[in-house]
């Protein structure tokens, strides 16, 4: 990864714990779970950075309750820059509150917004568009974003509109976006995918600290002030981050900004927003089954078999996500692996905080 100006990495790694149920809880996300290998997601966010950003470069947004665990799974980042959110107050207050959290000379320096629980299939691919959007917020001093080249046509994301293209689009491949699109229909979705004109928004942005907080100032004046009252009275911090406007950074800052830009981005990206996604990405066997732990699968097809504690084994069986850990099983349609919430849900209501 060729040497720019400094970068920094804010690392976004709040998280509820609900979409991988019954192996994530609430004390243990998405982002803390090994779903691959040995590694957990967040880690793997850490380390596809080097060698551009060292963890002395890092910055680790996360709630109070994770807070320990992200300090275990992440010793070499220094302490004082993993922050702890009071309470969820959505994207737009956390990257603020972040960035205005760091010291003056960080905040100088290009920052690249990355949540902690997405997968790369190419870190490199990933690193050379991460460099490339950098060199722009540098030389330009403009907001970037990076879009993921879609590969079928997914309902499930937002999506980025580009300008048309132009010759001038430069060695960085910069791309203007028109506008943010949300959650498309099917028939939407299979219109931007044919057009080659839209990207997934993958909530990775890059912006100069001290020009984002610039932009709050302008378009979220009450977020701003905000700001302003936690720095100026630290110890209220509790109080006065409860009081900050929620939103989404998308919906707060970036949907209202004229100059944003991306950079494609085509390195086998998935948010793996479920066990279904989950699925798309693990080995299979020659019946078509994934899975990970022990685990047996006789004259069945297409299951996705995750054994985190004990074995499991199944029989004359297709296309079922089947999950176990030390205190619960979780059998359903791999189509419906999306609805796991509801499951939390019932759990919840019965008072079984034990499984949450």
């Amino acid at each position: 990864m060729q040497k720019g100006g400094r970068v920094r990495a804010l690392i976004l790694a709040g998280g509820s714990g609900t979409r991988f149920w019954p192996l994530s809880r609430k004390s243990r996300p998405k982002q803390l779970l090994a779903l691959e290998g040995e590694r957990t997601l967040l880690r793997d966010t850490l380390e596809r950075l080097a060698p551009r950003i060292g963890p002395e470069s890092v910055w680790i947004c996360t709630t109070e309750a994770l807070a320990d665990a992200v300090r275990r799974d992440l010793p070499e980042v220094p302490p004082e820059q993993i922050l702890s959110e009071p309470e969820g107050r959505n994207t737009a207050p956390a990257i603020a509150w972040a960035v205005r959290s760091m010291p003056e000379e960080a905040r100088r320096d290009v920052v690249a917004v990355l949540p902690a629980d997405h997968r790369m299939g190419d870190p490199a691919a990933f690193r050379d568009a991460l460099e490339r959007a950098a060199r722009v917020v540098e030389r330009e001093d403009r907001v970037m974003t990076l879009g993921v080249v879609p590969r079928w046509a997914e309902t499930g994301y937002g999506y980025l509109e580009l300008e048309p293209a132009s010759g001038d689009n430069g060695e960085d491949g910069v791309r203007r976006v028109r506008r943010f699109v949300e959650k498309p229909s099917v028939e939407n979705a299979e219109r931007f995918v044919r057009s080659g004109n839209y990207l997934w928004n993958a909530g990775i942005f890059l912006f100069r600290g001290t020009t984002l907080l610039d932009i709050v100032a302008q378009l979220q004046p009450e977020l701003a002030r905000g700001l302003e009252e936690i720095a100026a009275s630290p110890g209220r911090l509790r109080e006065l981050y409860r009081r900050l406007p929620s939103d989404s950074i998308d919906y707060a800052i970036m949907e209202k900004l004229d100059g944003i830009a991306t950079v494609p981005l085509d390195c086998g990206w998935s948010d793996l927003g479920s066990w279904e996604a989950l699925d798309e990405v693990l080995p299979r066997d020659g019946q078509g089954n994934t899975g990970r732990g022990d685990t047996l699968a006789v004259d069945a097809r297409g299951n996705l078999l995750f054994a985190d504690k004990g074995t499991i084994a199944v029989l004359g069986v297709e296309d079922l996500v089947v999950v176990r850990t030390g205190d619960a099983v979780l059998v359903m349609p791999k189509s419906r692996s999306q609805e796991v919430r509801k499951i939390v849900n019932e759990l919840t209501a019965r008072g079984r905080g034990d499984l949450l």
